[in-house]
């Protein structure tokens, strides 16, 4: 009778782990001047500010929270070459909490279009994420909607922005990776 319920355990998180780690097909838009959501999730946060870690200015930041339940792969929001990547080991606190885009284990990447706007995107671990994957190397050019990375088991991925760029995105709204529009440039 005991190996019927661990079978059937086994089953269940056989088919979680499966569920989680999915690649749906997705739509990239082909529009002109657009910055595109680099994952699934809702988003917790739009708003002005001085990122002075990476870029050094003031930014538009958008950030964007990852359940267990989204699709954790991480896509470039526009084609760039990648100019820079510094992984910043860290705490694990919830994703979706301001501090967590401090204070936890984050991979960033900055990349910088034709027209040299400079993008930075920082993936950020969570409570139960504990592993930050990020297969961009610097100096690679990465295509808009183009996998990237991935952040497994619940996370955040904070995406700074010039800014000119006009957000479209309010907080709570749900997004998709490399699908939904986040804003226009001008």
């Amino acid at each position: 009778m005991g190996w019927k319920v661990w079978m059937t355990l086994g089953i269940l998180l056989s088919l979680f782990v499966a569920y989680f780690f999915r690649n749906p097909k997705r739509k990239i838009p082909d529009l002109q001047n657009i910055i595109l959501s680099p994952a699934d999730g809702r988003i917790v946060h739009v708003g002005e500010c001085e990122e002075d870690r990476f870029l050094k200015e003031k930014t538009l930041k958008v950030s964007i929270f990852m359940s267990l339940f989204d699709v954790h792969l991480n896509r470039a929001p526009v084609s760039g070459r990648v100019l820079q990547k510094d992984y910043l080991p860290g705490k694990f606190f919830v994703a979706n909490v301001e501090k967590s885009s401090l204070l936890n284990e984050q991979n960033a990447v900055i990349l910088e279009t034709e027209d040299r706007l400079k993008i930075l995107l920082v993936q950020i671990a969570g409570f139960v994420a504990r592993r930050i994957v990020c297969y961009a190397k610097t100096g690679d050019l990465l295509r808009k909607g183009e996998i990237f990375g991935l952040i497994r088991f619940g996370s955040r991925v904070d995406l700074y922005l010039p800014p000119e760029v006009k957000p479209i995105v309010r907080v709570g709204q749900h997004v998709k990776g490399g699908e939904s529009i986040i804003g226009y440039r001008e």
